[in-house]
């Protein structure tokens, strides 16, 4: 039957953020600590129990459809971070202008996290992970205005660590310097056979 089982790893939070009005700019404010209500972080407009949809998932359905939100929380990786920093040339990479979140250390190739996987708190908020976060013209324009000349190239230098969004499994808080335990899927990867040669193997 397949379950959850916790992984040997587990992620400190390094720094918490708020996009209060992406419509006007995808720039974040930072936190230290946030409310986390099943919709999404309070105050934070990725939130809400549904979306409409985006381009991403035009193949499913037309683009502004209103669909379930499991986009409600971005994961960064302080350790992926450093990599797209040094590879568009910069020290650093502020968090506030990826629109970020929750920022953790401490688990690699997080922007690989299996779907389904949770990340969970001492105090139990849990969040769960969806899918893959693409890179972002919107993070482009934002890196340029504080660094010219080195945002152009972040979709490119980007492309799989730009972390994971999820959705609220439970409420609660979360701060900076919380530890947030990795579970993963105990099923195995999808195969693309028919059930029978499956069960004759």
């Amino acid at each position: 039957m397949a379950a959850l089982i916790r992984s040997d790893f587990t992620a400190t939070v390094t720094w918490l953020g708020r996009v209060p009005d992406r419509e006007a700019s995808l720039r974040a404010s930072p936190a230290e600590e946030v409310a986390v209500a099943l919709d999404g972080i309070e105050g934070e407009s990725h939130g809400g129990t549904a979306r409409p949809s985006c381009s991403r998932f035009t193949m499913l359905h037309p683009k502004g459809t209103e669909v379930r939100n499991s986009r409600q929380v971005t994961f960064l990786s302080v350790e992926e971070l450093a990599v797209v920093a040094a590879r568009l040339g910069l020290d650093d990479l502020d968090p506030a202008l990826l629109g970020a979140q929750v920022v953790v250390r401490g688990i690699p190739d997080l922007s690989h996290l299996p779907p389904g996987a949770r990340l969970q708190s001492a105090a139990g908020t849990t969040f769960g992970i969806d899918l893959q976060n693409g890179p972002c013209h919107l993070v482009s324009r934002e890196i340029e205005i504080d660094a010219p000349g080195h945002g152009k190239g972040f979709r490119t230098e980007a492309r799989g660590l730009r972390g994971v969004t999820g959705w609220v499994e439970r409420a609660g808080r979360l701060a900076v310097g919380d530890e947030l335990a990795l579970f993963v899927p105990t099923q195995r990867a999808w195969a693309a056979q028919d059930s029978a040669a499956i069960a004759a193997q």
